[in-house]
């Protein structure tokens, strides 16, 4: 009867080592991507509830639970959430994400996201 021999195994075991340690990184790089993204989206989502709110109360919200049609994003939370009459400022986070956003309706620009 025909085997593998164990030197063959531990070639097979160390070329799925080598392709693992190569992956993974860039997996965890792709991760840390999307939850940036999933901050930046819920950041222009919830400016457009603001601006909605506006329109019904004629003022800003202090309050971006309460936004009309925006839900925010699992794990997404938002560190500052500050209106008034005139302008308002929004600025979210995500614990697995490598940057946070902020809306700043009287900024140019008036979103940006830079690294924690």
């Amino acid at each position: 009867m025909g085997g593998f021999t164990l030197v063959e195994l531990l070639v097979v075991v160390a070329v799925i080592g080598i392709l693992a340690a190569i992956a993974l990184p860039q997996f965890a790089s792709r991760q840390g991507k999307a939850f940036d993204a999933r901050v930046a989206a819920d950041t222009r989502n919830a400016a457009a509830g603001q601006e909605a709110y506006f329109l019904d109360n004629f003022e800003y919200s202090n309050d971006c639970s309460a936004l009309p049609g925006y839900a925010p994003s699992g794990g997404v939370f938002f560190t500052e959430c500050a209106g008034d009459g005139i302008q308002f400022r929004i600025t979210a986070d995500h614990p697995s994400a490598t940057r946070t956003c902020t809306w700043d309706s009287v900024s140019d620009p008036v979103m940006v996201c830079s690294p924690k």
